[in-house]
């Protein structure tokens, strides 16, 4: 005879079952999360030292294009070799596309702000080093308009969407140039990289230049396995809700592949290194600005048909112009970065509620 209370009490049993293992892969993604950035932030130190690098660029070049990775290798695989229709493909190819840039300058941010007022008081003054912060804004911002002026572009101007890919290209290589040309100027003023401590590695293998090379791409590797296995966890979360593909792309995707810059800005930000902190957000806008948009105008028909890709660019925008003003204006403290995340609540609320 058929029972309707016990079937019930399965269902709520079995529901339970799953969220608990759900939350278990969050978790342990979260830890390898935190672990292999700290041997990546390591190795970098210790790889930007021995090259004679300054911080600009061991931060927002080595750092930033490094643990964008993730998100760099999600949208490309979800628009060639993803899976149901070419419409959901190209959904969360574009979500995850857009959502970097967006949780960059939004959350990341935010936490960065909180963890540096946490550690070093709420209003003190942080301090990277100006010219290659106020570059890395200008030509997120630049580049970012660009992509947003495509994307109101007619759809069968191909050729236009082609130039601005081209051009995008073109900003991030010069972006690199000059980066790496104002090293040598920036180390001889102090701002060279130092590692604060020995290679992890070292007490099992040596300290040679290999050996740092070879934990760096360990860190790498495990940083995205780390990240794939967070994105399988909200996969799994996010089944209990109807979400279109293109919002779970521009909020889950980032939250999960972006982890790697947060977790290696803030223990940089909590070690006095505000220029690798810094420097690693601002450098993977630029790359997350420049080279991934450029490439899904080629891959994607470039239009933000849907108002959730609208409004996360624009969000996006107003992040980094509200980080741009408060470096201008002296006001770059713990308390005022913690504001961008507002930004985020803004998006998250408009989700729900509109």
């Amino acid at each position: 005879m058929w029972d309707r209370g016990q079937d019930t009490a399965y269902l709520f049993d079995k529901s339970e079952q799953i969220t608990l293992e759900t939350t278990f892969i969050l978790l342990g993604a979260l830890i390898i999360i935190f672990f292999a950035a700290e041997l990546f932030t390591n190795a970098l130190e210790v790889l930007g030292e021995r090259m004679g690098f300054s911080e600009g660029v061991t931060g927002s070049i080595f750092a930033a294009v490094g643990t964008a990775m993730p998100e760099t290798i999600v949208p490309m695989v979800a628009i060639l070799a993803g899976g149901s229709t070419l419409a959901v493909n190209h959904a969360v190819g574009m979500g995850a596309i857009l959502g970097a840039p967006f949780m960059l300058g939004t959350l990341s941010i935010g936490m960065i702000g909180f963890f540096a007022g946490l550690k070093r008081g709420w209003f003190t003054p942080l301090v990277p080093e100006v010219t290659g912060f106020q570059r890395d804004i200008k030509v997120f911002l630049m580049a970012y308009t660009l992509v947003i002026v495509v994307a109101l572009l007619p759809e069968a101007w191909h050729l236009a969407r082609l130039l601005a890919a081209v051009i995008l290209f073109i900003m991030y290589a010069m972006y690199v140039m000059i980066t790496i040309r104002a090293s040598k100027a920036l180390v001889e003023e102090g701002h060279g990289t130092e590692a604060d401590g020995d290679l992890y590695f070292k007490r099992f293998l040596g300290d040679s230049t290999p050996i740092v090379v070879l934990q760096l791409i360990i860190a790498l590797i495990t940083l995205v396995l780390g990240a794939k296995i967070f994105v399988h966890g909200i996969e799994i979360a996010s089944t209990l809700f109807s979400v279109a593909a293109l919002v779970l792309s521009l909020l889950i995707v980032p939250l999960a592949t972006e982890l790697p810059e947060k977790v290696n800005s803030i223990l940089w930000i909590r070690k006095g290194r505000d220029t690798l902190a810094f420097g690693n957000i601002t450098g993977a806008m630029v790359f997350q600005g420049t080279v991934i948009p450029g490439i899904g105008m080629l891959l994607l028909p470039w239009s933000f048909h849907d108002e959730y890709a609208g409004l996360a660019v624009i969000l996006a925008l107003m992040g980094s112009s509200w980080l741009w003003f408060l470096q201008r204006s002296g006001r770059l403290n713990g308390s005022m970065m913690m504001l961008s995340s507002l930004l985020y609540a803004a998006f998250i609320a408009y989700v729900i509620w509109v």
